[in-house]
């Protein structure tokens, strides 16, 4: 799924304009990265939590030439599922069909 599409599925169970509808999706994602930037954690019940983790500093190789290149220490998103979310991608086989949480089939 493209930023696109989504936004096509916001206009279509709001009814809304696409012009609304890109400014919701763009709306969610600078508040996630501007929370992320600032060192906040998000969560969000049901589907998960994105943090920063902070990487050391490392020597690396160039795969190329095989030369050693100093790696500096960064901070990088990182997603972790929620339980029920990986429930709904990796659904137990008992027979019954997956739901969304949300009262509808998946």
């Amino acid at each position: 799924m493209t930023k696109a599409d989504l936004v096509e599925e916001v206009i279509r169970l709001g009814d809304l304009t696409r012009r609304d509808g890109e400014t919701i999706v763009d709306t969610i994602f600078d508040s996630v990265i501007h929370a992320l930037r600032s060192g906040d954690k998000i969560e969000i019940r049901g589907f998960g939590s994105f943090r920063i983790r902070q990487r050391q500093p490392r020597t690396g190789r160039n795969p190329k030439t095989g030369a050693k290149v100093e790696v500096p220490a960064k901070r990088v998103p990182y997603f972790k599922p929620s339980k029920e979310l990986r429930d709904l991608v990796n659904p137990k086989s008992n027979g019954r069909e997956p739901t969304t949480g949300l009262g509808q089939s998946a």
